[in-house]
C-alpha cells in the first residue's frame, strides 16, 4: 500500500506570471521517455515482480523506495506545469474568444482536453505509454536499464532549465537534479554491490555538476544529493542502508539513509476558469452542493 501525504516535497514560486509555452517543454519531464512517469512505473512494476525479495531485500529496498519517490515527482512536475499555464487566457463571455492565446501556443490541447493543466504527454503531445517500462526479471539487467534511465532523465532536466528561465520551472528542475543525481549514484552503488563493478567512476553523466545550476544549490547545500528516504516509518524498507553507505563519489560528504520522508510543502490552489467551464460551479451551484454535504451530519 501507498500512504498519501496533501504536500510537495519543495516549495513551489509562485508567480503573477505563466509561459504556456515553458510549460509545454516541461511536459517532457512528466511524459516524456525519461519524464517521471517513466522512472515511476518502471521501479513500480519492476518492485511488484521482484523475484527473491527475502534473498535480495536490500537490492528490493532500494527500488521500492524510490518508487515512493517518483510519485512525489510525478505530482511536482505536474503541478509545476499547471502554475506555467497561469494567465494564459481571461475570463469573458466565449464570443470575446477568452481561450485566443490557445491558438498561438505548442500545446493547444492543453486548452482544448485539460482546462490549462497538465496531462501524461511529452513535450510534443505523444501520449507517455507502458511501452517505455522495462522489467526484465533480471536483477542486474533491471539495474543497469535503471541507471540509463536515470542518465537520460537529468539530460533531458538540464536541457529544458537551459530552454525557460520561468522560476517556477527552474526550482524544480533545480530540485529534481539534485535527486535525480541521489538516484544515479544510488544504482550506480547497486550495481558494483551485485557485480563488483565500480560504474560511480563514470558520474556524472552528463558531466556538469549540479552546482552550476543556481536552483540546485540550496538542495545540495541541505543534503539532498546524499540522503535516500525509505518513504516508510515501520522499518519495512531499512535494508537499503547496505546498499546506500560509504561517502558520495563526486561530493565525499557521507550517504544518509532517512527513514520516512522529507519536511513537505503546500499544494498550490489553482485558480478557477470560468472561461474553460473549470471548475464549473458557480456560486448557486456551490451554495446547492453545501447544503447537501450538511444534511444528516
Amino acid at each position: 500500500m501507498f500512504h498519501r501525504v496533501n504536500q510537495l516535497p519543495i516549495e513551489l514560486p509562485l508567480l503573477e506570471y505563466g509561459d504556456a509555452n515553458a510549460a509545454s517543454a516541461v511536459q517532457e519531464l512528466l511524459g516524456g521517455k525519461f519524464g517521471e512517469m517513466s522512472t515511476l512505473n518502471n521501479y513500480m512494476f519492476q518492485s511488484f515482480n521482484f523475484r527473491g525479495k527475502k534473498k535480495l531485500k536490500p537490492f528490493y529496498d532500494l527500488v521500492a523506495s524510490i518508487t515512493s519517490e517518483e510519485i512525489g515527482h510525478v505530482e511536482l512536475v505536474a503541478n509545476t506545469i499547471n502554475l506555467l499555464n497561469k494567465n494564459s487566457s481571461f475570463s469573458a463571455p466565449p464570443n470575446m474568444t477568452p481561450l485566443q492565446n490557445g491558438k498561438n501556443m505548442r500545446n493547444t490541447q492543453s486548452f482544448i482536453a485539460s482546462a490549462q493543466t497538465s496531462l501524461p504527454f511529452d513535450s510534443m503531445g505523444k501520449p507517455w505509454t507502458g511501452e517505455n517500462v522495462f522489467s526484465s526479471g533480471n536483477l542486474v539487467l533491471d539495474l543497469l536499464h535503471n541507471f540509463f534511465l536515470e542518465c537520460g532523465a537529468r539530460t533531458h532536466k538540464m536541457r529544458v532549465f537551459e530552454m525557460t528561465d520561468h522560476p517556477t520551472a527552474r526550482e524544480m528542475i533545480g530540485y529534481l537534479l539534485v535527486r535525480g543525481g541521489a538516484h544515479v549514484v544510488a544504482y550506480a552503488k547497486a550495481i558494483e554491490m551485485a557485480t563488483g563493478l565500480d560504474v560511480t567512476r563514470m558520474l556524472p553523466i552528463p558531466s556538469l555538476d549540479n552546482r552550476m545550476f543556481d536552483q540546485a544549490n540550496k538542495y545540495e547545500d541541505r543534503g539532498y544529493g546524499n540522503v535516500l528516504f525509505t518513504w516508510n516509518y515501520v522499518g519495512d524498507y531499512e535494508d537499503i542502508n547496505k546498499i546506500w553507505k560509504g561517502t558520495h563519489p563526486i561530493t565525499n560528504e557521507p550517504l544518509i539513509v532517512q527513514q520516512g520522508a522529507p519536511k513537505g510543502y503546500k499544494i498550490p490552489e489553482l485558480d478557477e476558469l470560468p472561461e474553460e467551464f473549470a471548475p464549473g460551479i458557480g456560486p448557486e451551484e456551490f451554495q446547492m452542493i453545501a447544503k447537501r454535504l450538511m444534511a444528516n451530519i
